[in-house]
């Protein structure tokens, strides 16, 4: 069943739809969601982003463009919390990290979370709505609220950045 049918349906009251709406996109959404931020954060996150759908769907004015118009919902979601955690004073101490771990695909992907996670949040964004969640330039444009360009250029920027990263560590050699 289509989206938009289900949308439909759900503007309509019917609890069934709703349901499933929710089991197919929930995935995409903590994914998209864990991938901005950590995942206990994301847990939460997601469920604000869930409340927000359920308050808003019976305005969704077009039930076919219902994905990006949840993506816009995740993303300012993100951006809130965000910028809720940068208004509060840092906590005192950190607890330590994980201790080095032997297996060289789990160091791969740990250097390439934390290459992600050192982009600045435009670019990261932007990064993850186009090749991690495959929105279209357009669509990551409207989630965004910026233009096609903006997102060209974001994107330009988020490769370059996180290649110079990962260069840096020592991970050049596999990246051309």
């Amino acid at each position: 069943m289509s989206d938009e049918l289900l949308v439909v349906r759900c503007q309509l009251g019917e609890r069934d739809a709703l349901a499933e709406l929710v089991r197919t996109w929930h995935g995409p959404v903590w994914t998209y969601v864990r991938r901005m931020l950590d995942a206990e954060r994301a847990d939460d996150v997601t469920q604000e982003v869930w409340v927000a759908v359920l308050r808003g769907l019976p305005r969704l004015k077009e039930p076919g463009r219902f994905a990006p118009w949840l993506f816009t919902i995740a993303r300012r979601s993100v951006a809130d919390r965000l910028r809720a955690e940068y208004a509060q004073p840092p906590p005192e101490s950190q607890p330590p990290g994980p201790q080095g771990d032997v297996f060289e695909a789990a160091l791969d992907r740990a250097e390439l979370v934390d290459a992600l996670a050192a982009l600045p949040v435009r670019e990261r964004d932007v990064l993850a709505l186009f090749y991690l969640e495959d929105f279209s330039l357009e669509d990551c444009a409207q989630i965004c609220g910026v233009p096609v360009g903006t997102v060209k250029s974001r994107l330009n920027r988020a490769r370059r950045l996180l290649s110079e990263h990962l260069t840096r560590k020592g991970y050049g050699h596999e990246l051309a």
